[in-house]
């Protein structure tokens, strides 16, 4: 590919590594970055040079630590975590359960951090993954309280489904939002893996805007929604009300 800078080259570089391809051999990086052999060479070398990637004793490419230390001063994530690890924690010593606390990015989700429960049901996520808005807990808080351009976008692409019981009628999405909006939280039962039930709420800026989600993940077997939702809740606010405090 032609006409391409060497920043967006470095990017590709960096793109191609996902959860599934964390480990990749010069050949793999060149492939997946859609740039030539000794392009790929060049730019990696001077990344491993930054510590942007680390090649192991194999001669595969892994994320560098010096590109997660860059990555967690992001500004969303580093305040935001901040207050928010107390009142998880305080959560998870309640519950035992998954605990996420996530942000929107676009049409997606970010989870910026995460408690899991040593006996807690498994959960398809990690800190840094990404996620569709409509089928998570968080997911389902973040898009109810996002612009209505970034709503109505969601809604006229094609949801994919995650199990059988995902939302994936726009028209049914739409009327979870709005129950979402109308009872401060959002409740998604099986709808990423049919095994796990998460309850989300809010957490709001200074200036009463919705920034992010906490949620509890539990097994779906069994599990009171109406009970779970104070908890949350609870943390939610006890958050929104440390940034507040933060600001002021």
């Amino acid at each position: 590919m032609t006409g391409r800078s060497v920043t967006s080259k470095v990017l590709a570089l960096l793109e191609a590594f996902t959860p599934e391809a964390h480990a990749l051999t010069l050949t793999e990086l060149a492939r997946r970055a859609d740039v030539s052999l000794p392009t790929a060479h060049r730019r990696a070398m001077e990344l491993v040079a930054w510590g942007a990637l680390e090649r192991g004793p194999d001669s595969r490419f892994r994320i560098g630590l010096r590109l997660w230390e860059v990555a967690s001063l992001a500004p969303r994530g580093l305040g935001l975590r901040e207050a928010a690890m107390p009142f998880m924690e305080d959560l998870y010593e309640v519950t035992h359960e998954n605990v996420q606390l996530a942000v929107r990015a676009g049409l997606e989700l970010v989870f910026v951090e995460r408690i899991a429960g040593r006996d807690a049901v498994p959960v398809k996520t990690r800190v840094g993954g990404r996620f569709a808005l409509h089928a998570t807990g968080v997911g389902l808080v973040l898009l109810a309280h996002a612009p209505a351009e970034v709503q109505e976008e969601m809604l006229s692409a094609p949801l994919r489904g995650y199990s059988a019981k995902t939302t994936t009628d726009p028209v049914r999405l739409r009327e979870v939002l709005a129950d979402v909006r109308r009872n401060g939280y959002a409740v998604s039962d099986g709808q990423v893996t049919t095994d796990a039930l998460s309850v989300a709420a809010p957490i709001r800026d200074a200036d009463d805007e919705v920034v992010a989600a906490v949620s509890l993940v539990v097994r779906a077997d069994g599990a009171d929604p109406a009970a779970l939702a104070p908890l949350v809740q609870t943390a939610a606010r006890g958050i929104t009300r440390t940034l507040a405090s933060s600001v002021g």
